[in-house]
């Protein structure tokens, strides 16, 4: 019986399908549907992202030249 059910769809999609352009190639509703889920899987990445990059906390290092200048820039140089 499932059989007849297909032959049945396919008898009567067959005239639909002659109604459409041969020349004209559309993504259709498939198309769309792998569009959307990845247009959802990036948003989703996005959202992983940045909850991830909210949680990183470090102190840079100093730069040695940075370092060696410090006491001469807080003050600490000879006055004339």
């Amino acid at each position: 019986m499932p059989d007849m059910y297909a032959t049945q769809a396919l008898t009567d999609l067959v005239p639909l399908a002659e109604e459409l352009d041969k020349n004209k190639v559309t993504p259709g509703v498939l198309g769309f549907i792998v569009f959307a889920a990845l247009a959802v899987g990036v948003w989703l990445l996005m959202k992983s992202m940045n909850r991830h990059m909210g949680k990183v906390d470090f102190e840079e290092a100093p730069d040695p030249d940075a370092v060696a200048e410090a006491p001469v820039a807080a003050g600490s140089a000879k006055r004339k």
